[in-house]
């Protein structure tokens, strides 16, 4: 069973992802804030990570960029998902580390296809 880290402050937006990954057999654990994203992707090893951007602590970027810095192991996919859909937002998703991009609000209809991609 492939795991997921779903970091999101939204509960909301959280409780969505995790209900349609796990109706889907994805094993799922949650962060509320970059800080917790990153010892949990050190100590959880995950399949693929879905970073929100916007985070109270530190935004997904940064966040990010300390995971492949760190012991987590760089080749760890990580996908943002967020409502930042200007130009430019995606291209500074990937240039952060990021493999993949997402806009929020989540497509029930495309999202599970999405992820497939990454794991």
């Amino acid at each position: 069973m492939k795991r997921i880290l779903v970091v999101e402050d939204n509960e909301q937006n959280r409780y969505l992802m995790q209900y349609m990954l796990e109706q889907n057999d994805y094993d799922v654990i949650t962060a509320n804030d970059g800080a917790q994203a990153v010892i949990m992707a050190a100590s959880e090893k995950p399949d693929l990570i879905l970073m929100d951007i916007q985070l109270p602590d530190m935004d997904g970027l940064e966040v990010t960029r300390r995971i492949r810095a760190s012991e987590a192991d760089g080749k760890i996919p990580i996908v943002a998902v967020t409502s930042f859909a200007m130009a430019g937002d995606r291209e500074k998703a990937l240039a952060a580390g990021c493999d993949g991009y997402i806009e929020k609000p989540i497509n029930p209809g495309t999202f599970l296809g999405e992820i497939a991609k990454y794991v």
